[in-house]
Parts: structure tokens; C-alpha cells; sequence
């Protein structure tokens, strides 16, 4: 009697557990999906919101048009340069056999390591009037070539479109390289038994079936390039980032800032939304080995010239830049690498592990609400809570400084009623608001490899663990986990890069006193000092090498 009145409570107690806890996961997925759009919507808002004083109608007459003119020819000439970089160095390198080619397979994503705003500065540095190279020029015999002016200016549209393309296109590469290795020998066989060229076949049949792989590549691309502050801060070229900034720092107006910012998440959607359209075309089949044997095989000059193309490609976008900044590093670590330096550094990894745990952490959890409870609503709000890394950090510092100021100033209102508090500051003034912004930009880069990892583990195992009386604090702790150590390792890793290489968010949400190896670089690069911001740079540089390193061993495609 006493069995079978235990076996009803048994029961309900587990009936009671399964319906409480996907609602404990769903309002956890609930919570971080409404802590990536707060940002969001409170930048927006501004957007049907009068600013203080004239200064947004000053910006509205005398600066909008230019920052649109100049956003619209940014954002059509880097997709022009990342798209023909990318898609024509995937194609030789998936496809065609030449010296090198496996080298280059890997080698070619090492820009990838490369902040962009690094780049640019050791552009100028090395083109500049004052440069080495066309200083070399003026003292030997082309130096008419220069007099005549045809020494292009570094300092242009040009110049910031070139760094961009040159930092950018591995993200094209990188997918159209997995396009064309998966579909690219079946299209070109099937074109050429229509009767078709290899020529004819790649811009009628292989370029088309990868269109949607290259569309996504591009559209990631023209995302990073609208959220690029430094580049455009080193360049002097005015987009809306520069002025996001120069609004709240310059001018110190908040409220102009957050309108400048709304106008920039129009941009941002229509490219998430592109590139949302371009994945649902997006299906993968593989060919096997026999792809490697259908390469095609070029003739002495064909491969020459590709290996040239390849390793040119390689030698300005990487090898001459970090080469530059070995140089100019040994000659000012002498006198840089002081205590003050070692600070940067120590605030760089600091913040950066903090928020690489934070992150990995949120998408851990966050994954694992969708496995406990599959379905419609859970993927939506995944998809919600990762759409942060498709905003500009100088948005996300701006959305978010808003609401915890207000907060800010209602616990201090409250905090003076009842309790005399005399501050000024509670929650400005810490890391609050810095770490909730690399949340929320980069919890996609924790999430993706995670997530991964979760669908390779079978609900077999779930089962098995169940039927061995683990309960679901056990199963992710002792049976997810251990299998989740390689996706946990790759999400902290990228968390951990990006954070570090992050500029704007850093620059404008940090608190007094807590510069880092970015800051740096942007205050020796405002001021011309080349040479002093190369031993930070390189220490970013080194640091990017280890997302490099996990996409060539993993295979893995890189989205941030």
C-alpha cells in the first residue's frame, strides 16, 4: 500500500519538475533576448525623439548628407573589393591546383588576425608623404613618377575602401571556399557535358549555385564594415560611428548620439536581413574525395600566375603590415615597455577573460534552453539574442549607457531620500555597462561553436544518462560538458580575441583610469605616433592568431 501511494507523489513531483523547469530555460532565453533589444529599441526611439539644443538639426544640414554619401560608397566599394578577392582566391584555392595552394588553403585567413584599424595605420605609415616608401622614391630615379602624381594618395576613399577589402575578404573566402569545394566540381563537370568552357561554366553555373554562400560572406563583411570605428577614426573618414562619437565626446550631447545611432541600425537591418534571406538558400552537400582528384590543372603560366595573385594578396593584407610592426616595435620597446604598458595589458586580458567567461557562459546556458526545450519559440529567441554581434559597438555603448544612466540616477534619487547617499555615480562609473555591451555584441560568437557542439551530442546519450538516474543538473555538468570541452574552448577563445581587438565599445563605456592595448593604439594613432602604436598592435596581432589557428584545425566557419 505504502509503494503504491509513494508511486502517484513520485509521479507528480516529476510531472511538477518537467513543467517548471522549460519555463525556468524559456524565461532565461526570454531574459537575454530582452537584454540584446533594450539596447536596441532604446536607440531607435531616439530616432522619433527631439535632441537637446540644435545640435542634431547642425548635424542634420551640414553633416548627415556627407555621412550618407560616404557610408554608400564605403559600403559599395568594399563589397566590390571583398567579393572579388574572396570569391576568385576561394575558387583557386578550392578548385585549381597550383605551388602553394595548400599553403595558402589556411594562410590566406591570417589577415583575419589583422584588425582592420591596424591595417590602416600602417598603411599611412608606410604611403604617407612622409613615408619610407615614397621617401625612397624621391631619392632615386622615379621619383618623376611622383611629380607627375602618380603616387596615389593613401589618405582617400580609396585608401579606406583598400584596407577595408584587404582586412574583410577572408570572410568571404572563407564560405565560398566551402561552396565551391562542396559543389563547385559537380557544377563545372555538369557545365562543361552542356557543351560549356571552364569560364563559361563558373560565371553560369558554379558562381550562381554559390551565390548564396558568397551573399552571406558579403553581408558579414559590409556589417563589420559599417561597425568599424578605428579605421575610419585613423583615415579621418567620416561615417556614422565617427559621428556617433565625436556627438557624445565632442559635443557632448547623448541624445544626438543616439539619433546619429538609429539612423545606422537602419543600415544594420537591412543588411541582417539579407543576409537572413541568403542563409535559407543555403544547403550543404558534399562530394567526398573525389573532388580533390577533379581539380583543375593549370598550365606552368596559369599556376604561376595564380600563385603570384594568391601570395600578393597575402603579402599586403598580412605579411607587409605585421612585418612593418616588428619593425617599428623594435625600435620604441626599449623606452614603451615600462609599467604604464603592462597596465594596458593587464586591463586588456583582464577584460577580456571577464567578459570571454561571461559570454561563454550566457551561450552555454542559452544553447542548453534549446535543447531542454526544442522548438519555435526558443529558436526565435536565440535568434534574437545573438543578433547583437550585427550592431556597431558604438551603437550597443550608446543604447546601453542610456537606460543604466537612467537607472543610475533613480538609485541615486532614491539613495539620497532614504539613505543620504551623496554620490554621484553608482553604476557609470564601474564595468558594468562595458561588460553587459561585449555580452551582447559578441554572445554570437560564443553561441555558434556551442551550439554546434550540443547537435553532434545524440538525444541517445540524454536517454542513457536518464535511465542511469542523472538528473538534468548531472546531465549538463557531468555528461555535457566533458563533451562540450573543444566547443567551450573555440567559444572562449573568439569571445576572448574579439574583446580585446574591440575598440569603440572600450573607448566609450570604459571607466577612468582603465585604458587598454586598443585605447592605446587609438590615442598614438590620433596623434600620428605610428611607430609607439605598433607594440600594442603586434600584441593584438599575436593574440588574433588563436581564432586563425581553431578555424584551420576545426574547419570551422567564422561569423565575428
Amino acid at each position: 500500500m505504502s509503494d503504491n501511494s509513494a508511486t502517484p507523489t513520485t509521479n507528480a513531483s516529476a510531472l511538477t519538475a518537467s513543467i517548471r523547469l522549460p519555463g525556468v530555460w524559456m524565461m532565461f532565453a526570454l531574459a537575454v533576448a530582452a537584454l540584446v533589444l533594450v539596447p536596441v529599441a532604446v536607440t531607435f526611439s531616439a530616432f522619433f525623439s527631439r535632441s537637446e539644443g540644435d545640435v542634431l538639426a547642425h548635424m542634420a544640414e551640414f553633416v548627415l548628407p556627407e555621412l550618407l554619401v560616404n557610408t554608400l560608397w564605403l559600403l559599395l566599394g568594399v563589397g566590390v573589393g571583398v567579393s572579388v578577392l574572396g570569391v576568385t582566391l576561394a575558387w583557386l584555392v578550392a578548385m585549381c591546383e597550383f605551388p602553394g595552394r595548400r599553403l595558402f588553403d589556411w594562410a590566406l585567413l591570417l589577415p583575419l588576425a589583422l584588425p582592420a584599424y591596424v591595417t590602416a595605420f600602417v598603411a599611412i605609415g608606410l604611403l604617407d608623404y612622409t613615408g619610407p616608401l615614397q621617401s625612397w622614391l624621391r631619392e632615386t630615379w622615379l621619383r618623376d613618377i611622383l611629380l607627375l602624381g602618380g603616387m596615389p594618395e593613401i589618405r582617400s576613399r580609396g585608401g579606406v575602401i583598400l584596407v577595408m577589402s584587404l582586412a574583410l575578404y577572408p570572410y568571404v573566402y572563407l564560405i565560398a571556399k566551402n561552396a565551391f569545394a562542396t559543389q563547385g566540381a559537380i557544377a563545372l563537370e555538369a557545365a562543361q557535358s552542356l557543351g560549356l568552357s571552364r569560364t563559361q561554366g563558373f560565371f553560369r553555373v558554379a558562381l550562381p549555385m554559390a551565390r548564396p554562400w558568397i551573399a552571406a560572406g558579403l553581408m558579414l563583411a559590409l556589417m563589420e564594415t559599417l561597425a568599424d570605428f578605428g579605421t575610419m577614426a585613423i583615415f579621418n573618414y567620416d561615417t556614422f560611428t565617427t559621428a556617433i562619437y565625436k556627438a557624445w565626446y565632442s559635443l557632448f550631447s547623448l541624445p544626438a548620439a543616439a539619433q546619429l545611432a538609429s539612423i545606422l541600425i537602419l543600415f544594420v537591418l537591412v543588411a541582417v536581413v539579407f543576409e537572413q534571406r541568403s542563409r535559407i538558400q543555403m544547403r550543404y552537400g558534399a562530394v567526398g574525395r573525389s573532388a580533390a582528384s577533379r581539380r583543375i590543372r593549370l598550365t606552368p603560366l596559369q599556376a604561376g600566375l595564380a600563385t603570384l595573385y594568391a601570395a600578393s594578396v597575402l603579402a599586403l593584407a598580412f605579411i607587409i603590415p605585421v612585418t612593418q610592426l616588428a619593425l617599428w616595435t623594435s625600435d620604441v620597446i626599449a623606452t614603451d615597455l615600462d609599467s604604464r604598458y603592462w597596465g594596458f595589458a593587464w586591463h586588456s586580458v583582464l577584460l577580456a577573460g571577464i567578459g570571454a567567461l561571461l559570454v561563454t557562459g550566457v551561450a552555454l546556458l542559452l544553447a542548453y534552453a534549446g535543447r531542454r526545450r526544442p522548438g519555435p519559440a526558443i529558436m526565435w529567441l536565440q535568434r534574437l539574442a545573438t543578433i547583437g554581434y550585427a550592431f556597431p559597438g558604438a551603437v550597443l555603448a550608446v543604447g546601453l549607457f542610456i537606460p543604466v544612466a537612467w537607472l543610475d540616477n533613480w538609485l541615486i534619487d532614491t539613495g539620497r531620500a532614504w539613505f543620504g547617499f551623496d554620490g554621484s555615480e553608482i553604476l557609470k562609473g564601474t564595468l558594468l555597462v562595458m561588460l553587459l555591451a561585449y555580452l551582447v555584441r559578441f554572445l554570437a560568437v560564443g553561441f555558434g561553436p556551442i551550439d554546434s557542439g550540443l547537435q553532434r551530442i545524440t538525444r541517445n546519450v540524454d536517454e542513457a544518462a536518464r535511465n542511469l538516474g542523472t538528473g538534468s543538473a548531472g546531465l549538463l555538468a557531468r555528461v555535457h560538458l566533458p563533451m562540450l570541452r573543444a566547443s567551450l574552448l573555440t567559444a572562449a577563445a573568439l569571445a576572448f580575441v574579439d574583446i580585446m581587438k574591440e575598440m569603440p565599445i572600450t573607448l566609450m563605456t570604459r571607466p577612468f583610469g582603465w585604458d587598454t592595448l586598443a585605447v592605446r593604439i587609438f590615442e598614438m594613432t590620433s596623434e600620428g605616433e605610428w611607430e609607439r602604436a605598433a607594440l600594442p598592435s603586434l600584441a593584438l596581432v599575436i593574440a588574433g592568431i588563436i581564432p586563425v589557428i581553431l578555424l584551420t584545425r576545426r574547419g570551422a566557419q567564422y561569423h565575428g
